[in-house]
């Protein structure tokens, strides 16, 4: 019988040491990773038989999208989280779609030992076929519930409540910034290159300047934006080829901070005392006069962009803009 192989995945030292450890005395391959991207990378270049991971881990993402995505690498491997919540048990419905077990901590060696065995030895039906979509395509398409997870975020956080506009008037930037993130995905840039310059996201920054918002808030939407685009991915793991995942979440994360830069920049930038009407929120002065609103928009941002160029260059480096 071919060795066990088991990715070990937890944030702990001491557990990966010390579970490790015991895990190999009983004969299994260990592979750990303290991270989900380094357990991500580990799935995408390698086979397991067994996954162990803890549900909560820092940073971007958990135990549960390793575990999707080893379901999708590996759809045989044994799947197993740690837990520290005894009520994960109570709720498992949709966590048990991709996961075999929950080990609730403290964690005993001999218990995970025994689970791991009994899982082993269970006949699992076949996977079924899955058409592998581009991130991007499958990003686009989930628009819509991007939209609205971004909307309901903002709406707990409290973010957007110190001044009075339309929920049409909340969310009308992110048509283009999630437009421009599924650009980044199907032709990829080097990371934190800042080759692409966002005239919607420095006109979205002016524009909550003018609405009477302070900065802070374009970091709150930034934020709310990068967790509903990994709620996404997470919901559509199954469309979503493992070797994309890693490359996917930087990408996003990468395209999202470089948004937010330029938002600021367009923020920094506007200039309410040289505009009068800017003092003003958006919604009024643009729907007076209608066509008249729109030519004074279009021309206060021509006036902006070398001055929103320089900022961006000041804190990202002179590059080259495509």
């Amino acid at each position: 019988m071919a060795p066990v192989k088991l990715l070990l995945v937890d944030d702990d030292t001491t557990v990966r040491t010390g579970l490790g450890a015991v895990l190999e005395a009983h004969g299994y391959i260990v592979t750990t990773a303290s991270s989900v991207m380094e357990a991500l990378r580990h799935i995408a270049s390698e086979s397991f038989d067994v996954l162990l991971s803890d549900l909560h881990m820092p940073g971007d993402g958990d135990g549960l999208i390793v575990a999707g995505a080893m379901r999708h690498a590996n759809p045989k491997a044994a799947t197993l989280l740690i837990s520290a919540n005894p009520d994960m048990t109570k709720a498992t419905a949709a966590i048990l779609r991709q996961v075999d077990e929950i080990v609730l901590k403290p964690v005993n060696a001999g218990t995970i030992v025994q689970a791991i065995r009994q899982h082993l030895v269970q006949e699992k039906p076949s996977p079924r076929s899955l058409t592998i979509e581009a991130a991007a395509t499958v990003l686009e398409r989930e628009s819509a519930s991007v939209t609205q997870a971004w909307l309901q975020a903002m709406k707990e956080t409290g973010g957007l409540t110190d001044v009075s506009i339309t929920e049409e008037e909340r969310c009308d930037y992110l048509p283009d910034a999630i437009d421009e993130i599924v650009y980044r995905l199907r032709y990829p840039q080097r990371l934190g290159s800042m080759t692409l310059f966002s005239m919607a996201a420095l006109q979205h920054g002016a524009r909550r300047r003018r609405q009477g918002f302070a900065a802070p808030v374009l970091v709150e939407e930034a934020r709310a934006l990068q967790v509903a685009l990994f709620q996404a991915v997470q919901d559509n793991l199954d469309l979503i080829g493992v070797g994309q995942l890693p490359g996917t979440l930087m990408v996003i994360a990468d395209e999202v901070n470089a948004q937010l830069l330029q938002s600021l920049s367009g923020y920094e930038n506007e200039k309410p005392v040289a505009f009068a009407q800017d003092d003003r929120p958006a919604r009024e002065w643009e729907t007076n006069e209608g066509e008249t609103g729109r030519r004074q928009e279009i021309a206060e941002s021509t006036v902006k962009v070398p001055e929103a160029a320089i900022f961006v260059r000041k804190y990202m480096g002179n590059r080259p803009q495509s």
